[in-house]
């Protein structure tokens, strides 16, 4: 896998300066977003790029504030993460796209379907946050884990093998040692661990307005976003349909082969 990831690595310059994006496959552009975990990137879709390139072209940026590009000096802000989309949209020469997002990419992927409703064509919201206000221990007691920590995590994940991942864990941990990475982070949780901001962005006012084809995919057992959530997210949006599969929160990572066969069928229509 590391070398189909680096043969299509690939750098943009943005309003805020280098950001690294991975781009497979031809056809309809799908751009990926990925979740607030700290060693997360364009890299998070470890287990998705090179089946889903099969049938289309995907694009896994790292949000502005992860991965190995420029961070910014001041505050994180929901604003910046829709905006960051637009710009890199603008960067690449699209239009519009398919928008997939997991977890906070798929909060993301809903304010920006709905301030940007033209330049998004199918959406995917994958245990997407948003709908609930509450914050998460795992965000408001963040302890930045070791090497050996994001091996472990790893290897746990289920049909992975040790050769995967150990060079995912590679990945993963360019993207915390990356200068700048902790401060990046903090600075990031603490505008989403923010009760005004998170009840401000909250997406159950916007789903009603999202016009695009949707589906919601979801874990039986996720243990962040329960699936009550991915219910409702479902229920809010017009032409939405909802599946779910028998994982916890990182759909991606933890039913990787069904996710992709599901985006395959539901974005090539």
């Amino acid at each position: 896998m590391s070398e189909i990831l680096d043969h299509a690595r690939r750098e943009v310059t943005l309003s805020h300066g280098r950001t690294r994006y991975f781009d497979l496959g031809e056809g309809t552009p799908t751009i990926l977003l990925h979740g607030v975990g700290y060693s997360a990137g364009g890299t998070s879709w470890y287990r998705n790029l090179e089946q889903l390139s099969e049938g289309m072209r995907v694009i896994a940026p790292d949000f502005v504030g992860w991965g190995t590009g420029d961070r910014l000096e001041q505050g994180y802000s929901f604003a910046y993460l829709v905006d960051f989309v637009r710009e890199f949209q603008d960067a690449l020469g699209l239009d519009s796209s398919n928008i997939v997002g997991h977890s906070m990419g798929g909060w993301i992927a809903s304010l920006f379907s709905y301030e940007s409703p033209s330049r998004v064509q199918r959406l995917v919201l994958t245990a997407s946050g948003g709908v609930a206000t509450r914050t998460l221990a795992q965000m408001t007691e963040f302890v930045p884990p070791s090497e050996e920590e994001t091996l472990a995590r790893i290897r746990a994940l289920p049909g992975i093998t040790e050769a995967e991942a150990a060079d995912w864990t590679l990945y993963d941990w360019e993207n915390i040692t990356t200068p700048g990475a902790l401060e990046a982070y903090r600075k990031i949780l603490a505008s989403m661990n923010n009760g005004e901001t998170r009840a401000r962005y909250n997406t159950q006012r916007r789903l009603p307005k999202i016009g695009a084809e949707t589906l919601v995919l979801w874990g039986s057992a996720d243990e962040v976003n329960a699936l009550e959530l991915g219910e409702l997210t479902a229920s809010l949006i017009p032409r939405a349909e909802l599946r779910v599969f028998s994982c916890g929160h990182m759909v991606p990572h933890e039913a990787p082969h069904e996710m992709n066969s599901a985006l395959l069928d539901f974005l090539g229509r």
